[in-house]
C-alpha cells in the first residue's frame, strides 16, 4: 500500500523552526544564567560559614585551651547572630589521648533531633558540603601553630532552594514570552512570503482546467516569487509547443496505425493458413510416431518369435526322429512276430530301443512346450497393459527364456540379481518390454564390435516402489546425445537399421504405462546405468 506523502506549509515550518530555536536559545540562556546564578549563591553561603566559623574560633579558643567548659556555655553568645544557623559543635582535642572529645553543642531549633558527632568525618568537613537542604564545615581551632580543637557549623540552605525555584518560575516565563514571540514573528513572515503563492495557484488551477496554456503569470513582489512566475511562464510556452507537436504527431500516428492495422490483418490471415498446415502437419506426425512405436513393438515381438519358433524347431525335429525310429523298430517286432521268428533277445532290444525313444520324444516335447508356454506369457504380456500379481524373478526367467535363441549364440553374459518369491502386483506386459528393449540396445548398441560384455539387472523393493537398476560394460553414451538419448528418432545407427525408438518407448512404458522415472548415466567406455523407479501394490 502507497504512503501519502506529507506535504508541509510555509507557515508551519517558519513557525516550528522560529519556536524550536527561540525555544532552545532561550532555554540554554536561562539555564546558564540559573547555573551561575545558583553556584554564585552556593559560594557565597560558603564565603559567610566560614567567616562565622572563623568569628567563633576565635572567641573560644581561650575556653578551649583551658578546658573551660561551663564558662564557655555561659558566655558564647555568637551562636544567636549566625543566621540559618541549625548546629554548632565545638571538639577539644584531649592533650593526653590526643582524640577529638565533644566540648560544646549547640542546636537553635529544639523541635529538631540531635546529630551525631562529627568526630570522624574531619577531613571530609574541611572545605564548606553543601547537602540536600544544609550546608556544613568544620574549622581547625589553632593556638601559635599547634591544633587545640575544631568548629563544626552547620546552617540551613532552604533559602537557596527557594531561589532556585524562583530561578526556575523567571525562566518558563521568559521561555514562554519567546514562544510567543517567535511565534507572531512567523505569522508575520508567513503573511509576507505566501502573499505572490495564491495567485501563482490560481493561475496554474484555471490553465489546467481549460488547457489553455497561453496565460502568463504578472510580476511578483519579491526576487524568487518573480523567478518562479517566469519558469512557470516558460513551462505554459514549452508545453503549447509540445501539445502543438503532439497533435501533428497523433495524426502521423492514426494514418500509420491504419496502415499497421491493413498489414496485420494480411499477415495474420496467412499465419492461420500456415498454423491450419502446421497442425496438420504435427497431427500426422504425432500417428506416424504412434505408428512407429507399435511396429518397434511388433517388431521386437516378431523377432522373438522367429527366434522361438527356430529354438522349437529343435526339440520337435528330434522329437520327430525318435518317434520315425520307434515306428520302424515296432514294424520290424511285428513282422517278426507275424513270422514266428521273434527272438527274446530282439524282443529285448527293441525294449531298450523303444525306452530311449519314447524318452528322447518326453524331453524334447517338454522342451518345446516349455518355450511355447513363456513365449506365450510373453506374448499375451506385451499385449496387455493390465495389472496383475506375479513372481518378479519368474518373469524375468521367462524373458530371458524368450531371448535364449538370440542370446545363446553370443558372447555376452546377463547376470540377474532378484531376491526370491518376490511377488507384486502390477503389469508385466511395459516390464518385459522394457527389460527386452534395454537388452537389445545393450547388445545392439553397447556392445558394437565387442568379444565380450556383460549386463547385470538388479531389483530390490524399496516401499512401495520397485527398484531396477540395468548397466552394462560397453561403450557408453556420447555426451552429444546423452540428454537427448530417450527421445524417439535419437539413434546412433542410422542408416545402419536403427530406429531411434528403442529407448524412447522404454521411456514412454516407464513413464506413462507404469508411472515411474528413468534415469540415464553414462561416461564414454565404461557402459550405463540405468535406474527405473515405479509403484507397485
Amino acid at each position: 500500500m502507497l504512503m501519502s506523502k506529507r506535504i508541509w506549509s510555509i507557515r508551519r515550518i517558519l513557525l516550528t523552526a522560529l519556536v524550536v530555536s527561540m525555544t532552545l536559545l532561550s532555554s540554554i540562556s536561562v539555564a546558564i544564567i540559573s547555573h551561575q546564578a545558583i553556584n554564585s549563591y552556593q559560594t557565597l553561603a560558603s564565603s559567610e560559614i566560614k567567616y562565622w566559623a572563623n568569628i567563633v574560633s576565635n572567641e573560644s579558643q581561650d575556653y578551649i585551651q583551658n578546658a573551660a567548659r561551663q564558662a564557655l556555655k555561659d558566655n558564647l553568645s555568637i551562636s544567636e547572630q549566625i543566621p540559618n544557623l541549625s548546629y554548632l559543635h565545638l571538639y577539644r582535642v584531649n592533650p593526653e589521648t590526643e582524640a577529638l572529645e565533644l566540648f560544646y553543642s549547640y542546636k537553635r531549633n529544639e523541635r529538631r533531633s540531635a546529630i551525631p558527632e562529627k568526630s570522624q568525618e574531619v577531613d571530609k568537613l574541611l572545605t564548606p558540603k553543601i547537602n540536600a537542604n544544609d550546608l556544613e564545615y568544620m574549622q581547625a581551632i589553632e593556638v601559635d601553630g599547634s591544633t587545640i580543637g575544631y568548629v563544626y557549623i552547620q546552617s540551613n540552605t532552604e533559602y537557596l532552594n527557594a531561589l532556585s525555584t524562583q530561578l526556575i518560575m523567571i525562566s518558563v516565563v521568559v521561555v514562554v514570552v519567546m514562544i510567543i514571540i517567535a511565534i507572531l514573528l512567523a505569522l508575520r513572515l508567513e503573511r509576507v512570503l505566501t502573499a505572490p503563492f495564491p495567485t501563482l495557484t490560481n493561475i496554474m488551477q484555471v490553465t489546467a482546467r481549460q488547457k489553455n496554456f497561453q496565460e502568463q503569470c504578472p510580476d511578483m513582489p519579491y526576487l524568487e516569487a518573480d523567478m518562479l512566475a517566469r519558469n512557470i511562464n516558460i513551462l505554459f510556452s514549452r508545453v503549447e509547443k509540445h501539445i502543438s507537436q503532439l497533435d501533428a504527431a497523433e495524426q502521423q500516428s492514426i494514418e500509420h496505425s491504419q496502415e499497421l492495422e491493413d498489414k496485420i490483418n494480411q499477415r495474420t490471415v496467412a499465419l492461420k493458413e500456415s498454423n491450419q498446415e502446421l497442425l496438420s502437419t504435427l497431427e500426422k506426425l504425432h500417428q506416424f510416431q504412434g505408428q512407429l512405436v507399435e511396429s518397434e513393438k511388433m517388431a521386437s515381438l516378431g523377432d522373438m518369435v522367429a527366434g522361438v519358433a527356430h529354438e522349437v524347431n529343435t526339440p520337435i525335429g528330434l522329437g520327430v526322429t525318435a518317434s520315425t525310429l520307434l515306428a520302424d523298430r515296432l514294424a520290424e517286432i511285428k513282422r517278426a512276430f507275424e513270422d514266428k521268428t521273434l527272438k527274446s533277445s530282439q524282443l529285448k532290444k527293441f525294449l531298450h530301443d523303444g525306452s530311449e525313444n519314447i524318452a528322447i520324444i518326453y524331453r524334447n516335447l517338454n522342451r518345446a512346450a516349455d518355450l511355447i508356454s513363456s513365449f506365450k506369457q510373453v506374448a499375451v504380456d506385451q499385449s496387455s497393459e493390465e495389472v496383475r500379481s506375479f513372481d518378479v524373478k519368474e518373469l524375468f526367467n521367462e524373458v530371458f527364456i524368450t531371448l535364449g535363441p538370440k542370446l545363446h549364440s553370443l558372447p555376452y553374459v546377463i547376470d540377474i540379481d532378484c531376491p526370491d518369491n518376490l511377488t507384486i502386483a502390477s503389469k508385466p506386459g511395459p516390464i518385459n518390454q522394457i527389460v527386452i528393449n534395454l537388452i537389445m540396445n545393450s547388445i545392439i548398441h553397447g556392445f558394437d564390435g565387442r568379444d565380450e560384455g556383460r549386463i547385470s539387472i538388479s531389483v530390490m523393493q524399496l516401499g512401495n516402489q520397485l527398484n531396477m537398476q540395468f548397466s552394462d560394460d560397453g561403450v557408453g553414451v556420447n555426451e552429444s546425445i546423452k540428454n537427448k538419448v530417450f527421445e524417439p528418432f535419437t539413434t546412433t545407427k542410422r542408416g545402419e537399421g536403427g530406429s531411434g525408438l528403442g529407448l524412447h518407448l522404454v521411456y514412454n512404458l516407464v513413464t506413462q504405462a507404469l508411472g515411474g522415472t528413468i534415469t540415464l548415466t553414462s561416461e564414454v567406455g565404461h557402459g550405463v546405468n540405468i535406474e527405473i523407479n515405479f509403484p507397485i501394490d
